[in-house]
This record gives C-alpha cells, structure tokens and sequence, in this order.
C-alpha cells in the first residue's frame, strides 16, 4: 500500500505547501492529493508544487466538477500533466449542495448522473478526441490540443453505490473521506472493484483517506475535530456513509493514539484493500509523516 499526504490547497502561503511536498517527499512519501476550498486552487497548487519537487505523485482530492466545464478541466489537467513530467492525478467530484448551490449558486442536481456525463465528455478530451457529447446534464464539443502530454489518470470521489459503480466504470479509481477501513473492506473495494470487472478495464485504485493523530488523549483530539469538522457530518454524502458504518459523526473515524494504536489501524486499510492510504495529520505533520513513512 502507498502512502501520501492530503493537504489542503490553502490556509497557507502558496510557497509554504510546495515546502509540505518537499518534505513529504523527502521524508519518503509517495504522494500529496490537495484539497479544493475557497483559496488557492488546488489543481494550480498541484501543478506548481509538482513542477518544484520532482519525485513525487501530485494531485487533486478532489476538484469540483459543477462549476468547471470538461472542455476547461481537460485543459487545465494537461497543463498539470505536462507541468509535472507525467505526475500528476486529477481527483474529481460533485463536491456537496452545501457548496455547489450554498456557494456557486448551481442547481446540485441529478449528480450521479452529472458525474457520469461529465466523465463521459472529460475521458476523451484527456486523450485528445474531438468531442460532441450531448447529455441530459452537459454539453461538450471540441478538442484540447496539449502536444506531447499523456493523459493523467482520473478518480472520483464516490461513497454511495450508485459513484462507485461510476468509478468503476469509467474512472481510475476513488477517493475516500470519512470511511473506515471495515466499510473500505466490506463496502467501498469489493462496489467499485465489481464494476471495474464488469467494465473490463483495471483494477481501480482506492486511495482511503484517514485523519491521523499521535497523542495520549485520543478522545480529546476527537471532541476537538468533532467542533471543527462536526457540520460535515450532516452533508449527504458524509451521513449516509457515516450511516452505513454506524457512525454518528466524522470524528468518529479519525485515528488516534499512541505509536502502537495508529500503526495497527493504519495496516488495516491496505488488509482491506485499499492500494493508497492519504493521511492527514493532526498535531505535528513533520513527526506524522515521518512515522506514516516508516509503515511502508
């Protein structure tokens, strides 16, 4: 199993997450996927960090696809590519109405649906097709001219089964949040795992992301995430997988402890399938990475 770092495009001066990459990579990570908010975009900071530190996988977990059209994506995801020498994974997603119509003002509509027309008009355009796709949700024709690019591989952020079937289907893979490794296991690896079998392409990658913490006051560090991260516990997406595991909420499949404790749940995602661990620590990255490192 590869570990990476996931970080969010933000908070942080520009120059400060190329420095994150940098240690990540030196510390002996694999890669660092960035997180899209309402700051630095996380496909640019991808590109740009990826472009400074070679010898790393760069990517994006994930980027909204509502408010990007495929035509403009494809475009973007190429210039990463190219940017970054072939290193760079674009991660997509429908993102949540919370975001999509509290923020954007865009009807969140039918997003199944959306996510697999999107990719449907996207797939192509990464490989440099003329495209004419005329769907329920979208439309695209044209062609991304970027001579001399490979196209990167795509996952989706998918939870329910209706995305992992999507991922499966027409995508490199998933990107989790929120998930344990028992529903990684029991859920997550064997839906999209079928639908890539069913599809006849790959095995797909599963990249499980995790909030990580080294402490000696577990329950502590998850009161303190629940009042930070405790609204997301109420979107959608996150409830009905929160649901599924019989959660109440996403503090809850955060892991903490000692040494010992976080190294043993840690090894349970790759018993569970899943071809990538992302961590994302808590308290002192240098010291979490470098011990998520030491796993490997």
């Amino acid at each position: 199993m590869r570990i990476g770092l996931f970080a969010i495009a933000g908070a942080a001066p520009l120059d400060d997450l190329v420095a994150q990459v940098r240690l990540a990579r030196d510390t002996g990570l694999d890669s660092v996927f960035f997180g899209h908010t309402a700051s630095w975009d996380a496909l640019m900071t991808a590109a740009v960090a990826g472009r400074e530190v070679p010898g790393i996988e760069v990517g994006t977990a994930i980027v909204p696809t509502y408010p990007r059209h495929p035509l403009a994506l494809a475009s973007q995801a190429l210039t990463a590519q190219a940017m970054t020498g072939g290193r760079f994974t674009l991660g997509v997603g429908p993102s949540h109405p919370q975001v999509i119509e509290g923020s954007h003002g865009i009807a969140y509509e039918r997003p199944a649906r959306h996510v697999r027309e999107y990719l449907s008009a996207l797939r192509p355009l990464l490989r440099g097709e003329d495209v004419d796709y005329r769907g329920e949700t979208l439309t695209a024709v044209g062609a991304v001219d970027a001579p001399g690019t490979t196209p990167p591989p795509v996952l989706v952020s998918a939870l329910g089964p209706a995305m992992l079937r999507i991922a499966g289907e027409l995508a490199d893979g998933t990107v989790t949040t929120w998930v344990g490794a028992d529903a990684i296991a029991d859920h997550i690896v064997p839906s999209i795992t079928k639908a890539a079998e069913a599809a006849g392409r790959p095995a797909p990658r599963v990249l499980a992301g995790a909030v990580v913490a080294l402490t000696r006051d577990p329950d502590g560090v998850r009161r303190e995430l629940a009042g930070l991260f405790g609204p997301a516990s109420d979107f959608p997406a996150y409830r009905a997988v929160l649901d599924r595991q019989g959660l109440s909420g996403v503090h809850e499949t955060v892991i903490a402890g000692d040494e010992e404790t976080v190294a043993r749940h840690l090894r349970r995602f790759a018993d569970a399938g899943a071809t990538d661990l992302l961590i994302s620590p808590y308290g002192d990255p240098a010291r979490l990475m470098e011990f998520a490192a030491s796993l490997r």
